[in-house]
C-alpha cells in the first residue's frame, strides 16, 4: 500500500497564524500578539448543527481593530453535513475576507463527521460562497482515506494538524497550506504568544503577500 509522503519541515518563521475558541479565556490582548508575528487569527464560531462559539463576536472586533486577519472554523459532529454548513455561515456572519475552515477530528462527545457529511459541508459552503473551506485535519483524514484520493475534498486546502518534527501529508493534497504545528503544550517551537499565551499555532506554507491572497480566496 502507498504510504503518505513526508515533507520537510517549514521554517519556524512562518508560525504566524493561530487558531482559539472560547477556551483562551476572555482576556485575549490581539494588539500584542500583532506585535509577536501573528498575521492571522482562526477562531471556532460553531459545532454540529447548533452550537455557537459564545465568544466569537467579541474576539472578531477585537482581533480586527488590531489589524489582524480574521479566520473561522466549524467542529464537525456526526450530524447532517449541510446542516452543519448552514450553522456555520449563520454563525459567521459576513463572510467576506473571512478564512472558513472545517474541523474534522475525532468528536469526543457523539459521532464523528465521515467523508460524506464532509463532502456535504465543504459543497454547501461554496454554494452559498463560492469558495471552498479549508479542511483542518490530521490523523482523521488519513484514518478516512488512507491510500485514497478524494476529488471533492482535494478542492479544499489543508490544514494539517500534526505534532512531530514532520508534516506528513496525505496524498490527496500535494503539500501542506498550514501546518498547525503545536497546541501550545505538545509539538515544535514557538508555543506561545504573547497577549494570548500558550495555544496552537500554524506556519503557513510561502510568504506573507500569499498568506494574504490566501484570506482574499484567491
Amino acid at each position: 500500500m502507498n504510504q503518505p509522503h513526508a515533507t520537510t519541515p517549514a521554517s519556524p518563521a512562518g508560525s504566524c497564524v493561530i487558531d482559539i475558541s472560547h477556551h483562551n479565556g476572555k482576556s485575549l490582548d490581539f494588539r500584542r500578539a500583532r506585535a509577536d508575528g501573528i498575521i492571522g487569527v482562526i477562531h471556532k464560531a460553531s459545532q454540529g448543527t447548533s452550537g455557537r462559539d459564545p465568544m466569537y463576536a467579541v474576539n472578531r472586533a477585537k482581533a480586527r481593530e488590531a489589524g489582524l486577519l480574521w479566520g473561522a472554523y466549524h467542529f464537525a459532529t456526526g450530524s447532517d453535513g449541510a446542516r452543519q454548513a448552514a450553522n456555520f455561515l449563520d454563525a459567521v456572519g459576513d463572510a467576506r475576507d473571512v478564512l472558513l475552515a472545517l474541523d474534522l477530528e475525532l468528536n469526543p462527545a457523539g459521532p464523528s463527521m465521515d467523508l460524506a457529511g464532509a463532502h456535504a459541508f465543504v459543497v454547501h459552503v461554496f454554494e452559498r460562497t463560492g469558495r471552498f473551506p479549508g479542511l483542518y485535519s490530521g490523523h482523521s483524514i488519513k484514518e478516512l482515506l488512507g491510500s485514497r484520493k478524494d476529488p471533492i475534498l482535494a478542492n479544499c486546502w489543508l490544514w494539517l494538524a500534526q505534532y512531530g518534527p514532520r508534516a506528513v501529508v496525505p496524498r490527496n493534497w500535494p503539500t501542506w497550506t498550514l501546518w498547525q504545528h503545536t497546541d501550545g503544550q505538545v509539538g515544535g517551537e514557538p508555543k506561545s504568544v504573547q497577549g494570548i499565551g500558550p495555544c496552537d499555532r500554524s506556519r503557513f506554507k510561502g510568504s506573507e503577500a500569499n498568506l494574504r491572497k490566501l484570506w482574499r480566496g484567491g
